[in-house]
């Protein structure tokens, strides 16, 4: 457990009959904030699990048995958990029905913050060169993220934070519409759970002070920077987190640099629903795509995964959340 102190000094004035008055000083201890240790031991196991069911593409088996799994193991957390279903017809005009896994620790209260990833793995390996057409395992496009997500989880359910938490794991987010296809354009063919979600809110009125997504969050010396939308709807959140991250020694991965726009979940529960969202997603300037490496590539298995670097994220998480 990580310990933070923070003392309070208070002056107490002792009334007397002499002309001066005395002044005692008591140091008392007002606040102990204790946050947990990140397990970056325990996410990897997750996101292992997540990759043995095999890529996790909308209606296919390794997908069905992926989301049993995942609404079994956070109803071991919180026994808030809901799966919201909703047909859909992506690109390629095939019609599935999307599944967004929504786990709530103290849904009581008003003050809230929501974490988001998605658990979808993509379809196509476009951006390899070889079995283009075949699905990928997604360890850390869609793996990462989750795995974070639920050793977050597990945190909670240990110790509640003072605050409300929502975590929302969206659906079909990674069957977009590839470059050069042959079926018609498709406006927002990306992102379909979080466009569902945004526009059909999991809770009536539901609203939380601001959410994070994370998104590709475990490749081997990943880093961070300030990803155009996010810094736009969500700038106090982002100097928040990437303070909270430089202050815990993780500078290296969280840059405070500027970056470009990035399509993601985050643009939709943006502009729908007004809740200011960041986006926390690697950003390689030495790439072409600025993604890690293996975006969208077959390499993207338990290799791309690093622990530092998925420590670096949840800790930081971590001592925000219960900081708040």
């Amino acid at each position: 457990m990580r310990v933070v102190l923070i003392i309070s000094t208070l002056f107490i004035f002792a009334c007397t009959n002499e002309p001066k008055q005395k002044t005692e000083t008591v140091s008392k201890l007002k606040v102990k904030i204790e946050v947990p240790t990140f397990n970056a031991d325990s996410a990897y196991s997750y996101i292992q699990k997540q990759v043995n069911f095999g890529p996790r593409v909308i209606s296919s088996k390794a997908w069905k048995n992926c989301a049993i799994w995942l609404e079994k193991k956070f109803k071991n957390y919180t026994q808030n958990v809901i799966v919201q279903e909703a047909p859909i017809r992506t690109y390629d005009g095939k019609n599935h029905t999307l599944k967004n896994i929504i786990a709530s620790f103290s849904p009581e209260k008003n003050n809230r913050i929501a974490l988001f990833a998605h658990w979808d793995s993509r379809h196509i390996a476009d951006h390899d060169t070889k079995n283009q057409n075949r699905p990928i395992l997604g360890a850390n496009d869609g793996g990462s993220g989750v795995g974070v997500l639920m050793e977050l989880a597990r945190n909670f359910s240990i110790k509640n934070p003072k605050i409300g938490i929502d975590i929302i794991l969206f659906d079909a987010e990674d069957y977009g519409q590839p470059e050069n296809s042959k079926f018609p354009f498709m406006q927002d063919s990306w992102c379909l759970g979080s466009q569902y979600w945004s526009a059909n809110l999991h809770k009536p009125n539901y609203y939380a002070r601001y959410g994070i997504l994370l998104d590709m969050v475990g490749g081997k010396d990943a880093t961070f920077r300030h990803e155009k939308i996010s810094a736009s709807y969500g700038y106090n959140v982002l100097q928040k987190v990437w303070r909270k991250a430089n202050k815990l020694g993780y500078g290296n991965y969280f840059i405070f640099e500027d970056a470009n726009e990035i399509l993601d979940d985050h643009y939709y529960v943006n502009t729908i629903t007004g809740i200011p969202t960041i986006d926390i997603i690697e950003y390689d300037p030495a790439t072409k795509t600025n993604f890690n490496k293996y975006w969208h590539t077959h390499k993207d298995d338990m290799d791309n995964i690093d622990k530092n670097t998925l420590n670096a994220v949840g800790q930081t998480l971590l001592e925000v959340i219960y900081n708040e």
